[in-house]
């Protein structure tokens, strides 16, 4: 069965599913995250996200500064967030949990 969802109730879902990444701010129509990540760290994490960002054919913005990592996800060029910046900011959180219990 397919269910059709308003935009109102799109917007809700997807405040609903943000509400479960911890950490992560939303600033406008994009959502961000800062770690903190040694270097090796930082390179893991971003050869992981890159493999799945290509999948999802999204572009987060990742920047290093000397004790952590900056993650922006969204285009913030007035487009709303979609399902797939959130899952991929779902992905961001599994892929950190695996570069930093290794």
């Amino acid at each position: 069965m397919r269910v059709l969802f308003n935009s109102r109730a799109k917007h809700d879902y997807l405040s609903d599913a943000l509400t479960l990444l911890s950490g992560w701010t939303r600033e406008g129509e994009q959502i961000r995250r800062t770690l903190a990540l040694d270097d090796t760290q930082h390179a893991a994490l971003t050869e992981r996200v890159k493999v799945v960002a290509d999948a999802l054919h999204l572009r987060p913005e990742i920047s290093r500064s000397p004790d952590s990592t900056q993650i922006r996800v969204g285009h913030g060029n007035g487009e709303p967030l979609t399902e797939g910046e959130v899952l991929l900011a779902a992905r961001i959180e599994d892929a950190y949990r695996a570069v930093t219990e290794s």
